[in-house]
């Protein structure tokens, strides 16, 4: 039970910094900032871990570096979610993941479908 306590304090802070870095702290209140804190530790755990080899607070681990990544990940959450708000970033980030789906999907398959032969047959892909 004390540490879901810990949990909540953790990703209230955590959510709090992100959102005074990313200047959306007029925006949302003490519920936001937990949520904004958990999920973005969870973001964090999933992109920054990796890269780091640090556990964030989703993980027990209350440590600086685990904060650290976990904040890490509530600003990427922040961030995202700004570029959501409007129609022009929304229809951007359609875009860039629509690209990132036909990289992926069409890449590694030897023999592909009409379209991923007509994709890898673009010029500026060569």
């Amino acid at each position: 039970m004390i540490n879901f306590l810990i949990w909540i304090i953790a990703g209230a802070f955590v959510g709090w910094v992100a959102s005074l870095i990313m200047k959306t702290n007029n925006r949302q209140g003490l519920i936001a900032d937990i949520f904004v804190g958990i999920v973005g530790a969870f973001v964090g755990g999933y992109f920054l871990s990796p890269l780091f080899n640090v556990s964030t607070i989703n993980e027990g681990n209350f440590s600086i570096p685990a904060l650290l990544v976990s904040l890490g990940g509530a600003i990427i959450l922040l961030a995202i979610s700004k570029l959501f708000r409007n129609i022009g970033g929304f229809l951007l980030m359609v875009i860039i993941l629509l690209l990132i789906y036909i990289y992926v999907t069409c890449w590694p398959m030897e023999l592909g479908s009409a379209f991923c032969t007509s994709v890898k047959a673009l010029p500026f892909l060569q």
